[in-house]
């Protein structure tokens, strides 16, 4: 896959707070209208998690939850809210480390992670009422509806990433991953390709849209941005029949589990 020298990142000003119910796509659309932002194919729209969560009614209040005895042992070893290490679990497959305010899961999605990406930072005003957010079922499938109506209204076929920001091992820091995607290459497989000296590489795989998601996190902030979409223009794709899914390592190539 060739590469464009030019690449444009766009933060899509004037989405408003989004709710439960909300319909993103219409949302991206006039955001995208109102500032005279024409969609071209080949473009691809970066989707914050957050909104795409609260949008499917993925909020959920502690009060509502009952911790389960599993939940009340992790409790006392990490300090951390029982009816909230509950939620993580009910989100989880399986639970890698517990030590004191952090618990690393490997997410139903398949994505390792800490607190299962549940967050209750830009999730709601403060209130009595403590609310978090889970992530979405189904990021790759929101991913695709958004794809399809997108091109449905507009006739034109752009990309889209779901990003969420997480943790690495070994390195401070946050950085974005995409964690649904369609109508974009998600991972390139660079093997059997010659470098500059014609030698063949062998183990290289490049994760394209974590890429992708990690450049629209520069635009779409950490803290009061207000800026959940971003519009990058220039990148020329290649497979667009990869899901966020083609990203995750099978258990069985893990070294660190």
């Amino acid at each position: 896959m060739d590469r464009s020298n030019d690449l444009t990142l766009t933060a899509v000003p004037g989405l408003p707070l989004v709710n439960s119910g909300c319909d993103i796509v219409e949302l991206i659309l006039g955001a995208l209208a109102s500032n005279n932002l024409v969609l071209q194919a080949g473009d691809v729209l970066v989707v914050a998690q957050k909104i795409v969560s609260k949008s499917e009614g993925r909020m959920v209040r502690l009060e509502e939850v009952k911790p389960s005895d599993q939940a009340i042992a992790l409790a006392q070893k990490t300090t951390k809210d029982p009816r909230l290490i509950e939620l993580i679990l009910s989100e989880s497959t399986e639970v890698l480390r517990a030590v004191d305010e952090l618990i690393i899961v490997a997410h139903k999605l398949g994505i390792v992670l800490a607190n299962a990406g549940i967050d209750a930072s830009n999730v709601a005003p403060p209130s009595d009422v403590e609310q978090v957010l889970l992530l979405p079922r189904d990021p790759d499938g929101s991913a695709q509806d958004y794809h399809e109506r997108i091109k449905q209204r507009t006739g034109v076929s752009v990309g889209i990433i779901i990003n969420d920001s997480v943790g690495r091992a070994w390195r401070l820091g946050t950085t974005s991953l995409a964690i649904g995607v369609a109508g974009v290459t998600a991972l390139e497989d660079h093997r059997g390709k010659p470098d500059l000296f014609g030698v063949s590489l062998k183990v290289s795989e490049e994760a394209v849209a974590d890429e992708l998601a990690s450049a629209a996190s520069l635009l779409q902030g950490q803290a009061a941005e207000k800026s959940p979409v971003v519009l990058i223009r220039g990148f020329v794709s290649g497979s667009d029949r990869q899901t966020a899914a083609s990203l995750i390592r099978p258990v069985d190539q893990d070294l660190f589990r």
